[in-house]
């Protein structure tokens, strides 16, 4: 392909060679003063028409010109010709590597008394996707259940065609029957733009589809962890928080349809565990980071980093003095897997107990990205908690589990991330101009 473009560009450059000479030849000889005549039309200057050749001489050099300028459109055919040619080439070539055996990472083998079918309901989102690599390199059989609202098929894709994946395009507001014994609850937006795109819509996800995944797991009799959120305790009067206390929500603002959809999603799995005998664990997950997080979910990491990879002003709402406690993707997966194997079955805090200022964090994420960004605070958003920290007493009792990431580690990582996506969508936004600017008529 290479080789045929070299070929054609070699062509077109000495056929326009050959056309200068021509041209300079031509207008030597009709014009000894070397100025051809120019008419003004339209307050721009045109070049006249060349007036009829009259000697032998100029003939054949017409004729020489008209037959350079045919030889010229044929090779621009010629060379439009190829440019689809290589189109359907790179076509090809895409099918084929779609078809080529798939290369995975490095599965443990564990026999059918060992291995179990594990369900992941929004296993294709951030914290799922990660939870899916971990326990398919555990040997696991997985089957990932995904509306993809939020999740995005990328972040299971190296999984495709392995013996023990599998991925299923389901809403679980429907009813789902499969055989498995294990069950990770993880469906639901979690971010507050997405939660708050139709409330309506997050409120059946959290009681409609935390029902039937409790339905399921009676009816196969599976173990079934339920991902719950700090949001439970609202914007919490206690501090830091342990799962001992209620909190304090507001029922009826803009962060509602979470966050008690979520404490009804905590309720219905105790009622199933009293009433139906299910096995049930609740995982009450803090602010998690990391890789694969949704570039435009409007968190405050991801909105940290975007805006200062791209020069942006970081926007702070509100003073900046309201608290977060962040922990790595890596370490929640672990105290997840954990408490699932684990026989405690009341709320645990899963999060880190390092807590730091929302204005502290954007300092630290512009000395990591580096640039011009400015930090600039903006109006408050409503109901936003001003503190949070999990007390992670239990999950070390009972768990033996603590992050370990240091958050500057877990940070350097997600920025390479984005850094990566960033460029891959220029590459892809430029790609596709290219061709769209060739194939437009």
């Amino acid at each position: 392909m290479t080789a045929t473009k070299k070929r054609l560009k070699i062509v077109a450059a000495i056929s326009l060679v050959l056309l200068l000479l021509v041209y300079l030849y031509r207008l030597a000889s009709l014009f000894p003063s070397g100025k051809p005549p120019l008419s003004v039309s339209g307050g721009e200057e045109v070049q006249a028409k060349w007036p009829p050749t009259e000697s032998p001489l100029q003939r054949s050099l017409q004729i020489a010109y008209e037959e350079q300028s045919s030889l010229i459109r044929e090779h621009k055919a010629e060379l439009q010709r190829t440019r689809e040619h290589l189109a359907r080439l790179e076509e090809q070539i895409r099918s084929l590597q779609s078809s080529t055996p798939r290369k995975y990472a490095k599965v443990k083998y564990l026999n059918y008394k060992n291995r179990k079918r594990i369900l992941i309901t929004g296993g294709a989102g951030f914290v799922g996707s990660h939870l899916v690599d971990n326990l398919m390199v555990q040997g696991h059989e997985v089957i990932v259940v995904d509306n993809f609202f939020t999740g995005r098929k990328r972040n299971v894709e190296h999984w495709l065609g392995h013996e023990n994946f599998e991925l299923i395009h389901h809403d679980i507001v429907n009813p789902l029957f499969i055989e498995i014994d294990e069950i990770y609850h993880l469906a639901s937006p979690a971010s507050p733009p997405h939660y708050m795109y139709n409330p309506v819509k997050t409120i059946k996800t959290n009681t409609m589809g935390t029902i039937n995944v409790l339905g399921l797991a009676k009816r196969v009799m599976a173990k079934v962890l339920i991902a719950s959120t700090s949001e439970v305790y609202g914007d919490p009067t206690v501090h830091p928080q342990p799962e001992t206390y209620w909190g304090h929500v507001n029922p009826i603002g803009p962060r509602a349809c979470y966050d008690e959809g979520k404490r009804v999603s905590e309720t219905l799995s105790y009622a199933y565990a009293k009433q139906e005998k299910v096995q049930v664990r609740v995982a009450r997950i803090f602010n998690t980071y990391g890789p694969r997080m949704h570039m435009n979910d409007g968190r405050v990491v991801s909105n940290f980093i975007l805006q200062a990879l791209r020069n942006e002003t970081i926007t702070v709402y509100g003073n900046g003095k309201q608290t977060r406690s962040f922990q790595y993707v890596s370490d929640l997966v672990d105290g997840m897997i954990a408490l699932m194997a684990s026989n405690y079955t009341q709320p645990v805090n899963l999060g880190n107990p390092v807590e730091q200022t929302i204005g502290e964090f954007a300092e630290i994420i512009k000395q990591l990205v580096g640039g011009p960004s400015v930090i600039k605070q903006s109006k408050a958003m409503e109901d936003d908690p001003q503190r949070r920290k999990p007390d992670i007493t239990r999950a070390r009792q009972f768990l033996h589990w603590e992050p370990k990431v240091p958050l500057e580690t877990g940070l350097q990582r997600t920025i390479s991330y984005f850094r990566n996506e960033l460029a891959r969508s220029d590459r892809f936004q430029e790609s596709s101009n290219k061709y769209f600017d060739t194939h437009t008529p």
